[in-house]
């Protein structure tokens, strides 16, 4: 299928989560097809109502012996589901 933006560009297709896109390697337009965006709108609201699993082994007291890094934390934050399906590079 080609691009209707560019118009000579074909469309790439991507698989994300049972979700497929297809989006222009040119000008980065994304397209979906019938009932596509109703499933991005089911995961998400899925993924909202998913409560946070609990980790066992954890404390929840504080150790003063050691220094507070909590600034200096090279953690990613999680893109979330939106930012996991149009995520192209």
């Amino acid at each position: 299928m080609k691009c209707p933006v560019c118009k000579d560009v074909n469309l790439a297709i991507a698989d994300r989560q049972g979700v497929e896109i297809d989006y222009c390697p040119e000008c980065c337009g994304v397209w979906l097809d019938r009932g596509e965006l109703n499933k991005i709108i089911e995961k998400s609201i899925a993924e909202d109502i998913t409560p946070p699993q609990t980790q066992y082994g954890q404390h929840n007291y504080r150790d003063d012996r050691y220094i507070d890094n909590y600034k200096y934390s090279n953690k990613r934050k999680r893109k979330g589901l939106l930012g996991e399906l149009f995520d192209f590079d």
